[in-house]
């Protein structure tokens, strides 16, 4: 194939033709799905896609990449599923408690159907990954925007500065929305969860 420049995504490389690609992350997550990441090679890949393992590498630098370009795709549909469900929200109140029961209800239901994907965004968690940080991040942002939304309309109280408050509820938050912790505390759900969200909403009151 003839070269053409690098796209900006981290871990990828070579060629920009995002079908191979699709079918690489394809291939990979049924493997995952199958197998688990720990026991899928670069090799599985290549040979049930039918390509060599020099041909991959034009397009992943790593096995990690591949798994990262997984975890974006499965953590870019929770955020998609958490972000539906505060639209639906008609104060801040309503969609700081939707956002934080859509995050633990879809992730929970992920752990349930495809625990192997689950174990992907979990091990990204704890390792940092990239797109598990970009994750975190979107949520961050998504909480600061509710709690600005609440301020406003004076529904939370405003002498908190808003990083300090953020960083509070998010790390009270962490115990069901860190895959890596939710897995240990799916026998609380729903009830603690909910307990937690009528703590924060309590504390935010004016």
């Amino acid at each position: 194939m003839n070269d053409i420049a690098p796209t900006a995504d981290a871990g990828q490389r070579g060629p920009t033709d995002h079908t191979i690609r699709d079918q690489i992350v394809t291939a990979a997550g049924e493997h995952f799905s199958r197998y688990g990441y720990g026991k899928t090679t670069v090799s599985d890949l290549a040979s049930s896609i039918g390509f060599s393992k020099a041909y991959i590498y034009k397009f992943f630098e790593s096995k990690q990449a591949i798994g990262e370009a997984i975890c974006s795709n499965t953590l870019a549909s929770i955020s998609s599923e958490v972000m539906a469900s505060i639209a639906e929200g008609r104060t801040a109140t309503d969609k700081l408690r939707r956002m934080f029961k859509a995050t633990v209800d879809s992730s929970a239901k992920l752990f349930f159907d495809d625990r192997k994907l689950y174990d992907i965004a979990a091990y990204s968690s704890l390792e940092r990954w990239g797109s598990s940080t970009a994750h975190q991040r979107r949520m961050f942002e998504l909480l600061q925007q509710i709690v600005l939304e609440g301020r406003a309309a004076g529904e939370f109280e405003r002498k908190t500065p808003l990083d300090e408050t953020c960083r509070a509820i998010f790390g009270a938050m962490q115990s069901f929305m860190n895959p890596v912790m939710l897995q240990h505390n799916l026998d609380r759900v729903p009830e603690a969860p909910n307990e937690i969200i009528s703590l924060i909403l309590r504390s935010l009151a004016p």
